[in-house]
């Protein structure tokens, strides 16, 4: 058996005590009961909202050979005849685990952090990598204090390459993640204005970016984006840690991994990369010139860790957005259809500008209308009300005529634009939604995008709900 972990391995690493006749190995890791696969090890991690172990059962009823559960809950779990490896603390089991895994790890480690776009070039980093060797990479966006830990001991021993994402909201939470990670290359996609509420200005999110730096293994490589205002920041932060070896992407004249020129569809990108004196042309089977930039930076990993580049420009080509973040669909309406664009995942100012300019390319039918469905955006602080409305000059400039608004900050927009704008706006995110769900008409372009805790994601399963798909597409209808 091809085990992820034999069981005298996970008590050696996480300190443990057996409890029960354990099984020789397990085949992977959950800490969700309802997912769990059999053959896992549970681990029943206490969170914010839940306590595992108020789930074990179910996670044993699912499957599981093995539980990880806290000394304290233990008698708790008496009724359960499954092994166990019983520790101090769930979590910082799971940690310990995860730096085990790392130090028995031989894979090119590459984590990815960044205001905007950090998931997207992650999946980038996945889908190019692959064909040169086997890629392990965090599921979603497991970006945080127990996302990092578990990806790191979820990875098989025998990965070539594993990619990482590393969020954070407040100073000194990527410090501890990429410590553990401990990357060969660490990238920041960009700094933007996001989590505002928590910071004083734009500098100090750079500051906290900067952290990733931190936990680079000696000589390893950092890829910054060099046409964002923080790059000199960034670069003498690199510096001042004694990194030396800091390439650069973006359209900057002495970017090295250039964009020389792009050229994008409501279906596809392209554009040309210069590096290193030669110019290659890159194909992405997904629109949008922030796509392309996250491009510059994936080639630019694979080019550092001695990849095929020309292996990972092919399979760009069949690069498709995810759920959340630029996906299309052609719903049936009437005797027409529409199209939506999901980006309902979350939003800051750079990722909202980087929709309207993604919508502003799509091309309704007939009389239909480019309609931007657009939500709070949240942890902006005392910033709040200023970038909502900041928002009208992208959307004016996009030539966007219709925008549907719901949120209190989303008042601000409202104010903002002319009345040569059609704009609807709702207080709460279930009254916009039977408003889309009923105007939506044959030819429209609707994207769809908030901040994730504002829940634009019901406005899209409401749609897809009312409006089944006849395909998943990245063609408009």
């Amino acid at each position: 058996m091809n085990w992820l972990w034999t069981t005298e391995d996970m008590i050696a690493a996480m300190a443990g005590r057996p409890f029960g006749s354990l099984p020789q190995g397990i085949t992977g890791i959950s800490i969700d009961s309802r997912s769990i696969a059999p053959g896992e090890a549970f681990f029943a991690i206490k969170g914010d909202r839940v306590d595992g172990h108020d789930f074990a059962s179910m996670a044993v009823a699912n499957g599981a050979s093995l539980l990880v559960v806290s000394e304290g809950r233990l008698p708790a779990m008496g009724r359960l005849t499954v092994p166990m490896i019983v520790v101090e603390d769930v979590l910082a089991a799971l940690g310990k685990l995860g730096q085990a895994s790392r130090e028995r790890s031989r894979a090119k480690i590459i984590a990815v952090t960044g205001s905007v776009g950090k998931t997207t070039t992650k999946e980038m980093l996945r889908h190019v990598l692959s064909p040169s060797g086997k890629v392990h990479a965090s599921v979603a966006s497991f970006n945080n204090h127990w996302g990092v830990p578990l990806t790191l001991a979820r990875m098989p021993i025998d990965t070539y390459f594993g990619v990482f994402e590393v969020g954070m909201n407040h100073p000194d939470e990527i410090r501890p993640l990429v410590k553990m990670i401990r990357p060969h290359v660490a990238v920041v996609t960009t700094i933007a204005p996001a989590h505002l509420g928590n910071f004083q200005n734009v500098q100090e999110i750079a500051a906290a970016k900067a952290e990733i730096f931190e936990g680079l293994e000696p000589g390893g490589d950092v890829v910054l984006n060099r046409d964002n205002d923080q790059f000199n920041f960034l670069e003498q932060a690199a510096q001042s840690l004694g990194i030396t070896r800091i390439h650069s992407f973006g359209q900057h004249a002495k970017a090295e991994f250039r964009l020389a020129e792009f050229n994008g569809s409501d279906e596809s990108s392209t554009l040309w990369m210069t590096v290193g004196g030669d110019t290659k042309e890159v194909r992405i089977g997904a629109p949008g010139r922030h796509i392309a930039e996250n491009a510059l930076a994936a080639l630019g990993v694979v080019t550092i860790v001695g990849a095929s580049l020309d292996k990972a420009i092919d399979a760009l080509a069949t690069l498709k957005p995810e759920k959340g973040r630029g996906k299309r669909y052609r719903l049936p309406i009437g005797n027409g259809s529409f199209t939506l664009i999901d980006e309902s995942y979350n939003a800051n100012p750079a990722s909202m500008r980087a929709a309207i300019a993604l919508l502003a390319t799509a091309e309704p039918i007939g009389r239909g209308r480019r309609i931007a469905v657009l939500g709070d955006m949240l942890e902006m602080g005392e910033f709040a009300e200023q970038v909502h409305a900041d928002l009208a000059g992208p959307l004016l400039a996009a030539g966007l005529e219709h925008v549907w608004l719901a949120g209190p900050e989303m008042v601000a927009l409202k104010e903002s634009l002319p009345d040569s704008v059609a704009v609807e706006h709702r207080e709460t995110t279930e009254e916009l939604l039977e408003f889309v769900s009923n105007s939506v008409a044959p030819g429209d372009v609707l994207m769809v995008k908030s901040s994730l805790g504002i829940g634009f994601g019901k406005i899209v399963a409401a749609l897809l709900d009312k409006y089944p798909p006849v395909s998943d597409t990245q063609r408009e209808p």
